[in-house]
């Protein structure tokens, strides 16, 4: 498929085919496929199957969408990327579903993200049982009024939360015993603010050299809670070589500081900083029920709005279903109208909640906090709303709807997109799960490999003809599940964990020193086991932890791999001892980006700027003065060995394995990387680039860098929340043999898992179950993988579908 052969737009009928494909790394690529059909796009990670997928067809399609609208409304739509493709012919519309990479708001619930939660309102606010005495003072209530996210429903006491944040002068100044000077008042603020609030004080007049607990009431008080905003005069006290000036300084209580600052921020580690400084406790207004008292009044087949929404998805369903479709519901609103409303509502919600169910997400209520949700049910919440789109002849672009899903509910994707298709529609499904991969009606392979290794296209048609390939996904399509050589090994130590926590009830031993697979079907306790209990029953035994999920190494370009995994240091040391550095009297800060000296200040070391434009969507570009190196220009004129620090950072881990190779130090947090199958990314990346699955895999390779002699003197429980999402199976194979090596050098792995071939490999399997939510949380099955293979559980029933364990 790399020889390029010229297509034309009448080439064929019913097919979508891409022409000259060049985006990222993609290698000038065409390809054609079907619609009206289920296309699956293959390949390791990193090979473009993202690029292919949503970069090109999506972004294609998202340009064409962008040059019909009104050019005054283009800037008020997120930018897309540029699809550089030469052509696309019988590209429909596009509606993308892709992995969540940037979490969720914390409003944001199971029902607002399914969109059910507006059904529910409009249910209570039209169908409701309204008491006589609320009828006759405000009639109906409107919708938003069911809606603690509101003005209109939140309770005005707690802001729709359900719980009161209160400074007080414990938690404000926890230690009384120190002076202002030295960091008595705790909740201000860091870097000039914090220097700021305190000047002003010094210039009214406070001491702030003595004890706390020594200061008057009055003036403990007026710092603390005081109203008063006075505006100062400010002299500072700086160091000899900052600038001296005065300035006007308004003052704020440290009290009105943070609640001021918890109303306005939209940083989540802001937000978390805030609240550590004050108490909480249930709204004494709304009892922690988040709305208005005559929200709570309305009841809807005898439940409250928030009684509705606290049940789960599965109960909720079959309410639904009981009664609304069956037509023998009962509403507390006489008449036709209100009738026919309920009818309609109750339709709306059925094919929803019943995808939610049937995806595995029945153990989820609609108040649930979407901040405690995977990537993986975000995106199925997401799937299960497109079902009331009622949309026809567009193309579906999915992104692992298989992530976080047991195997025997992965049917249940099969089943939904099949929908879709009756429905007039086409899917492109991205992922590595092979039974999917299976199912599909054709199959495009991208690779070889990853990064600048792959970008092709080897295979495009029928999975019949990919099956057995000598390509990543034909063997795996070949041989789904690998075959286990040694025996389980001995534990050197056990760890008992005992508990209740949310739907987990389990006394279990742990073998330590052993590799450790904990599955069973969503939502059984996995996660709560894991990431939730063991982290302190280790920490509780004395052992060491090391809990690695797939939170983002930094929100920021500005933490990338080459920083997080530390080996940024090592290569700004080898810089700075170059002659030409020591010459200028330059040290390592000089080479790093986010120091003034160094740095662009264009971009001020960020390597691209904001562009406004009036008639089109603001968007990032490149900086024009560095072109995205980063530096100033001088900085850049120091090289090592021929290579600009811009340069390293612009080198993928495969690419620095070769420069760096007689470096030790940097090189062997290289062979870490590359252990975990990174090879393709760059230094530079920064980490809103990263999925889920890369930044836990740079997080391991962290780790791994440890060596064996630090890790025969402490032994480490190293606990791991789903690693292989978003890995090719070839990659999973690969990552299993680095966590082997980790048990091999006397540590424990314990690993939360849906994919039998991590299960296969393991030494021992905990199984828990039988089902999700309250009918989960308890061991069903627990040994070897080929002694769970023969229980008679999910997980059992998936392991022994092969005859390979």
């Amino acid at each position: 498929m790399t020889d390029r052969a010229p297509l034309t737009e009448h080439s064929s009928t019913g097919r979508i085919t891409v022409e000259d494909a060049h985006l990222r790394n993609l290698r000038h690529v065409d390809v054609s496929l079907p619609r009206d059909a289920l296309v699956a796009v293959t390949g390791v990670s990193g090979s473009g199957k993202s690029s292919l997928a949503f970069g090109t067809i999506h972004g294609e399609a998202q340009r064409r969408y962008l040059e019909s609208v009104a050019p005054f409304a283009r800037r008020l739509i997120a930018g897309a990327v540029d699809p550089q493709v030469t052509a696309i012919h019988g590209l429909p519309p596009t509606v993308a579903l892709e992995q969540n990479r940037t979490g969720a708001s914390a409003r944001s619930t199971v029902g607002t993200i399914s969109t059910i939660s507006n059904s529910v309102r409009l249910l209570f606010s039209r169908c409701g049982d309204y008491p006589a005495e609320l009828r006759r003072r405000v009639g109906r209530l409107d919708s938003d009024s069911f809606s603690p996210n509101t003005a209109a429903g939140m309770c005005p006491t707690c802001q729709g939360t359900g719980t009161v944040h209160t400074p007080t002068e414990r938690t404000m100044v926890p230690d009384p015993d120190l002076s202002i000077d030295d960091g008595a008042v705790a909740a201000w603020p860091g870097a000039w603010q914090g220097k700021n609030f305190h000047d002003i004080l010094v210039t009214l007049g406070y001491r702030t050299d003595v004890p706390w607990r020594e200061l008057p009431a009055a003036q403990r008080e007026w710092i603390l809670f005081t109203d008063e905003t006075p505006v100062v005069t400010v002299h500072p006290v700086r160091g000899a070589h900052q600038v001296q000036r005065t300035y006007r300084g308004t003052w704020r209580s440290v009290s009105a500081y943070l609640r001021e600052t918890l109303a306005s921020t939209g940083s989540e580690s802001t937000r978390r900083r805030v609240l550590s400084f004050m108490e909480h406790a249930v709204c004494p207004a709304c009892g922690g029920r988040r709305l208005i008292p005559d929200a709570l009044k309305v009841t809807w087949q005898g439940l409250t709005v928030d009684r509705l929404n606290a049940l789960s998805l599965e109960d909720l369903c079959d309410r639904v279903t009981g009664t609304g479709t069956a037509g023998t519901g009962t509403t507390g609103t006489a008449g036709p109208a209100s009738a026919e409303a309920e009818r309609l509502l109750l339709n709306q919600l059925t094919p929803t909640l019943t995808a939610a169910v049937d995806l595995g997400l029945g153990h989820l209520s609609l108040d649930r906090a979407a901040t405690t949700l995977s990537a993986g049910e975000l995106q199925r919440l997401r799937l299960a709303s497109q079902l009331h789109s009622g949309l026809f002849g567009v193309v579906y672009v999915l992104d692992e709807p298989s992530a976080g899903l047991h195997p025997t509910e992965r049917e249940a994707v099969l089943d939904l997109v099949r929908r879709f298709i009756r429905a007039g529609n086409s899917v492109i499904l991205v992922e590595h799960d092979m039974s999917l991969v299976a199912a599909a009606d054709h199959v495009i392979d991208v690779g070889p490999g990853a990064g600048e290794l792959g970008g092709e296209v080897l295979w495009s048609g029928p999975v019949e003809g990919l099956a057995g390939a000598d390509t990543p996904t034909g063997r795996a399509l070949a041989a789904p599940l690998p075959r286990r050589c040694a025996d389980p090994r001995p534990a050197t130590g056990s760890l008992r964990v005992r508990g209740t926590r949310r739907n987990l009830d389990v006394d279990i031993t742990l073998g330590l020193g052993q590799f450790t697979v904990v599955t069973g079907v969503s939502g059984s306790g996995k996660s709560t086991l894991v990431t939730g209990v063991l982290p302190e029953v280790a920490a509780a035994a004395g052992l060491r932890t090391d809990l690695i999920t797939q939170k983002p190494i930094g929100r920021t370009p500005r933490s990338t791999l080459a920083t997080y995994t530390g080996l940024f240091d090592h290569v700004r040391r080898l810089f700075a001892r170059t002659p030409d550095a020591q010459q200028r009297g330059w040290t390592v800060s000089r080479f790093s980006y986010n120091v003034a000296e160094g740095q662009c200040p264009t971009c001020h070391g960020e390597g691209t700027i904001e562009v406004e434009l009036v008639f089109l969507p603001g968007s990032y570009t490149v900086c024009p003065d560095c072109r995205g190196a980063r530096y100033r220009p001088e900085t850049l004129e120091v090289t090592w060995h021929g290579h600009t620090v811009a340069d390293i950072l612009g080198l993928t881990v495969a690419q620095a394995r070769e420069v760096f190779a007689d470096q030790p130090r940097i090189a062997a947090a290289l062979e870490t990387l590359h252990a975990v199958g990174l090879d393709y990314l760059r230094l530079g990346q920064g980490a809103p680039e990263l999925s889920g699955g890369e930044a836990q895999r740079i997080k391991l390779a962290t780790e791994l860098q440890r060596t064996p002699t630090t890790r025969r003197r402490t032994p480490t429980v190293h606990l791991l929340d789903e690693p292989t999402t978003g890995l090719h199976p070839a990659d999973v194979d690969l990552l299993v043999t680095e966590l082997c090596r980790l048990v091999d050098a006397g540590d424990t792995v314990v690993v939360v898992e849906h994919d039998m071939r991590v299960a296969a490999q393991a030494d021992r399997v905990v199984d828990l179950g039988p089902g999700a939510g309250a009918e989960g949380g308890r061991v069903v099955a627990d040994g070897t993988p080929a002694e769970v293979a023969g229980a008679a559980t999910a997980t059992g029933r998936a392991l022994a579908a092969s005859s390979r364990v």
